[in-house]
This record gives C-alpha cells, structure tokens and sequence, in this order.
C-alpha cells in the first residue's frame, strides 16, 4: 500500500512538471508573437495574437499586458493539470530589454 500512494505521488509530481513546462512554453511563444504584433511584424490584436498561439500549445490565456511605449508585452497562460484542483501557470515578457 505504500509502494502504491508512493507512486501516485510521483505520478502526480510528473504531471505536475510536464504542465508547467507546457505552461511556460505557450507563455514564452504567446509573448513573442504579441511582440511582433506590436512592432508591426504580424498583423491583429496583440493579445488576440498570443491567445491564439497559447490555444494552439494547448493552454489558455490567462493575461495580457502591451506597454506601447516600450513595445513589449507581458503574457500568462494557464495548463490545466488531470488530478489537481490548480493549474500549472507560465509567464512570459517580451520585447527589448528593460
């Protein structure tokens, strides 16, 4: 029985890591799509731009942020994880360098 909830715990953790890793993957790709949108390289909505780039790397959009002064933007996306009650989360910041 131990060896049993041992195992669920480290299945759960795996799980845990592969959304995360997923989460932060779609935030980084979701922000520098949004950055090209914002300078012009890509046209639409830059946060429509990013919400269609994390839905197609399976995550949601939690947030979007464009600085137009600088021309950057701020992103997080959200993956839902099967057997927990939170999603993994991923935040991403693209454009020049503060």
């Amino acid at each position: 029985m131990v060896l049993l909830i041992l195992f669920g715990a480290v299945l759960l953790l795996l799980q845990s890591a592969v959304a995360a890793n997923q989460a932060a993957t779609a935030a980084d790709l979701s922000a520098l799509a949004a950055a090209d949108t914002v300078r012009g390289l890509r046209a639409g909505d830059p946060c429509a731009v990013a919400g269609e780039v994390a839905a197609r790397n399976g995550a949601a959009l939690g947030g979007c942020a464009v600085s137009a002064g600088d021309q950057s933007v701020q992103v997080n996306t959200e993956v839902g994880v099967r057997l927990l009650p939170w999603p993994a989360t991923g935040h991403a910041r693209a454009g020049p360098p503060p």
